[in-house]
């Protein structure tokens, strides 16, 4: 028996990444500090030498069995844990096959007893592997076996690279993303203004197949990122592949040090108040309400809370953002097979008057989704924009021996009025697609339309 330290948060940023990286993963969302599990190790016929090594793949199975939402198959993550094992090896003239699994099986020692022999099968057949890219291989498709895009293993170096982003400081391009189920691209979900991305032309909808003119499609996820992120100062070249544009597009991207302010804040004209939220972090809430504060807002003619292109961050978070503009009522429901949990305003509204729009996008994702999705179910503001994201799923992070980590999903979250988000998005009152200035004539027609529903001038197209 062995205690594992485990870092934990509740997240409901989902497949967003942010490329090199801020708020990968997500996500991302909702986070609560846990308890400390007690960890134990497997036994059976695991060859003594390799116990420290697995110990992040044992830590990962007990912390799945403990902690996932729905039944699991402990069969198929056993197969999916030999077969990342063959990936690993590297030999695409690889003759290697999974044994097998037992029938009737009794006990995890049984279970595993075919995958200790492909371990030694591997062994036979090749010399000098990297164990740990072994190990690491069978951890990171047990994970992908589940089918759940938000429950899913992080090596040490994007571990280590997610958790920096959410400091608000990063090296990259600047960019949130999310990996094409069908081509295997990642899509660029929104571009972060004044961004080594956005200045290389880089668009929302275009999606990276190629890394320095290699195709990248057939990767994962963290891989494909690992390979785009980069030292400040350094280009990384992408092939891009844009809707309507037949051939692949070559841009280059200078990585800067990008740092994301949580919160900005201006008063525009007419009395409107503007607050912009980055993403959820520990310190979004109280610097939003010092921004509030500032402008008087509950006084204003009108209030605008820009989320979009906003992946996620604290459940605290979205629960006090939330809170600031609704003075009583739930937040969101949280369900876990055979239990629910309504969460409640925190009773501190300190705008709860003030006329107010929210403008959402595609990039808006979960805590995003969240404070519109409750500030929609209470009428309390407009949604404007287009359809978000759709995640409404919590996930808990931990943090594994070997210095990687593991994303779960532990729970489903609705909108006080029981709507889910999943797939689906939250759906704007007020349907507004961005148009750039070349089309529209105007810096932000999202914005505009927001001022003009404030203003009740607000005049759908014929397109909308």
């Amino acid at each position: 028996m062995r205690n594992l330290a485990v870092y934990r948060k509740w997240l409901t940023t989902g497949v967003i990444m942010t490329l090199a990286m801020a708020l990968a993963f997500a996500g991302i969302g909702l986070y609560s500090p846990p308890a400390i599990p007690a960890v134990q190790a497997q036994g059976g016929d695991q060859p003594a030498d390799t116990v420290e090594l697995f110990a992040p793949f044992w830590e990962t199975w007990d912390l799945i069995h403990e902690n996932y939402v729905d039944p699991l198959d402990d069969d198929a993550l056993v197969k999916g844990a030999m077969a990342g094992m063959i990936e690993a090896v590297g030999d695409p003239a690889s003759t290697l096959a999974a044994p097998e699994l037992p029938e009737n099986v009794d006990s995890d020692e049984t279970r595993f007893a075919p995958f200790w022999d492909l371990w030694a099968q591997i062994h036979e057949s090749y010399h000098n592997l990297d164990d740990n890219l072994l190990m690491e291989g069978a951890l990171s498709s047990m994970m992908a076996s589940i089918g759940d895009p938000h429950t899913d293993y992080m090596d040490p170096i994007t571990w280590e690279m997610v958790n920096a982003g959410m400091s608000g400081e990063y090296e990259g391009i600047g960019a949130t993303v999310r990996q094409d189920e069908n081509t295997g691209g990642l899509e660029l979900v929104s571009i972060m203004q004044g961004s080594p991305a956005e200045k290389a032309g880089l668009q929302p909808g275009d999606q990276i197949v190629m890394v320095e003119g290699k195709d990248i499609t057939d990767l994962r996820q963290d891989q494909i990122i690992s390979q785009v992120r980069g030292p400040a100062g350094t280009l990384v070249r992408l092939g891009i592949a844009r809707p309507g544009i037949e051939d692949i597009m070559k841009f280059e991207v200078l990585r800067e040090k990008i740092t994301v302010p949580t919160v900005t804040a201006e008063m525009l004209d007419g009395q409107i108040g503007y607050i912009r939220l980055n993403q959820f972090d520990f310190s979004t809430s109280a610097e939003m309400r010092t921004a509030l504060e500032a402008i008087d807002a509950n006084n204003l003619n009108g209030l605008i809370l820009d989320l979009r292109g906003n992946p996620g961050g604290y459940l605290s978070t979205s629960i006090e953002v939330t809170s600031a503009f609704v003075i009583t009522g739930a937040v969101l429901i949280e369900r876990r097979p055979g239990s629910e949990f309504t969460h409640q305003v925190a009773g501190n509204a300190i705008a709860p008057d003030v006329p107010m729009v929210v403008l959402v996008d595609q990039g808006s994702a979960s805590a995003s989704e969240l404070v519109s999705g409750a500030l929609q179910d209470h009428e309390r503001a407009t949604i404007v924009g287009m359809p978000t994201f759709g995640k409404g799923s919590v996930q808990t992070w931990h943090q594994l021996s070997n210095g990687g980590g593991i994303r779960i999903t532990i729970s489903r979250w609705y909108t006080p009025s029981g709507r889910s988000v999943s797939e689906v998005g939250i759906e704007p009152d007020v349907l507004v697609p961005y148009e750039p200035k070349e089309i529209s004539g105007l810096d932000d027609n999202q914005l505009e339309a927001a001022l003009q529903v404030l203003n009740g001038t607000y005049q759908p197209t014929a397109a909308e």
